[in-house]
């Protein structure tokens, strides 16, 4: 491995490449704007990521005229892009991008990193991001690296040896935190209603956000709870203090707290640093439905941006804007459903912040459909949860009214009357 200024490190991109980066906390920025900076002799670069954190300049004049985007997911710093000519959105499963790699569907020239100081046998950590990095640095044909002795050293397959690594680069700054905000009523109205659906001995699934923090302070007095995410935040660390999250009933990685990427203050990443209580796993063995339907109680939480009166569940445009991303929500919610006791939930507020309602007669023009209605089991807004698992399309629509905010329920019961009784 060779040591060399970040502009050195990646003057081994050519135009014509397709380039990985790392996500979330672990964004390797420093590399990233060298990168952005040789953009005149550069052209035709493909930039391949799913959520980055830190400004996205690549996708700013001028620079985006010699780089474009192509995403599996439409995080805020290049969502405009990826809904413009310069860039690009893949519709997949967070449990099947590793097979573009390796099945070489998108072959990778370089993929761009973060990692920790190498330990005394040579091998340095990906910290808290192993997700799909894992298999792109195991296919790409040049690994360059950012080497930061603050990155967290994290258990389970998220390593590299040096020797893999094809020039490096050494910074020493912190990785990008997110700090839990404080949750609205909303968000603690449907959290507790969530929670109530939980039971000891659960395994979880939940991202980040005011409704998972309040879905996790809500079970204090449970017991037995186990973990098995794409993702976690700094909402776990009070149950594991206290010995309610144990994982002793989990089948797979019994014990274990097992992710992909975790995303969340410095105190979070101080609690994972070198704790072999965590397992991080590349998101083909995390998401992966035949695996997490084998632990018991998956209680999966999800969003969603809009769901229609059959239960189709919208979570990723906005019309048809890309907003976000497929993800691992199909993932989880189908191994959820498998699991013996488990339970699919969606949860969400009942309208957004302009008081437009999130339940609606139809989808969006141009909506992705996320879940299918097929897949959709229970639905929690801030006034109730529902179940429409076995319902009909009438009880369905019934059942979401009933959760509906009141201002919209006269008119959704209007809409879900005249689409029954339409005639051909």
């Amino acid at each position: 491995m060779e040591i060399v200024s970040a502009a050195e490190a990646v003057s081994h991109v050519k135009s014509g490449d397709r380039v990985f980066f790392q996500g979330a906390a672990m964004t390797p920025k420093v590399l990233i704007n060298a990168l952005t900076d040789r953009y005149e002799e550069l052209e035709d670069v493909e930039l391949f990521q799913i959520h980055t954190e830190g400004k996205a300049k690549y996708t700013e004049e001028p620079y985006r005229n010699s780089f474009r985007t192509n995403s599996c997911f439409a995080s805020g710093n290049v969502r405009d892009a990826i809904n413009s000519s310069y860039g690009a959105y893949i519709p997949i499963f967070l449990s099947e991008i590793h097979l573009l790699f390796r099945k070489n569907i998108l072959p990778l020239d370089v993929a761009f990193i973060q990692v920790s100081p190498p330990d005394k046998h040579g091998y340095c950590s990906l910290g808290v991001s192993v997700d799909i990095t894992l298999p792109a640095i195991q296919t790409a044909k040049k690994v360059i690296a950012q080497i930061n002795p603050q990155v967290p050293r994290t258990h389970g397959d998220g390593i590299i040896h040096i020797s893999k690594i094809f020039a490096a680069t050494q910074v020493d700054t912190p990785i990008h935190t997110h700090d839990m905000e404080a949750p609205s009523e909303i968000e603690q109205q449907i959290g507790k209603h969530v929670a109530g659906l939980i039971e000891d001995g659960a395994t979880l699934q939940m991202g980040i956000g005011g409704i998972p923090n309040v879905v996790l302070s809500n079970l204090m007095n449970h017991k037995r709870l186990g973990i098995h995410t794409e993702m976690f935040s700094d909402g776990i660390l009070p149950l594991v203090e206290k010995g309610i999250i144990t994982g002793e009933e989990k089948e797979i990685k019994t014990g274990k707290i097992v992710t992909c990427f975790a995303l969340g203050s410095q105190k979070l990443y101080d609690f994972i640093d070198d704790n072999p209580l965590i397992h991080f796993k590349e998101a083909g063995y995390t998401n992966d439905t035949a695996i997490i339907r084998q632990n018991p109680k998956v209680t999966a939480i999800n969003s969603a941006i809009e769901i229609d009166l059959t239960g189709q569940v919208c979570a990723d445009t906005i019309g048809n804007y890309q907003y976000s991303g497929v993800g691992g929500q199909m993932d989880f919610i189908r191994g959820a459903s498998l699991s013996e006791g488990g339970k699919a939930i969606i949860a969400m507020p009942s309208i957004t912040s302009k008081g437009i309602s999130k339940i609606v007669p139809y989808l969006k023009e141009g909506a992705g459909v996320t879940t299918t209605r097929a897949h959709v089991h229970y639905i929690a807004t801030e006034y109730g949860v529902v179940n429409l698992y076995g319902k009909n399309l009438k009880q369905r629509a019934q059942a979401l009214i009933s959760i509906a905010h009141p201002e919209h329920r006269e008119q959704l019961e209007k809409e879900a009357f005249s689409r029954i009784n339409k005639t051909r």
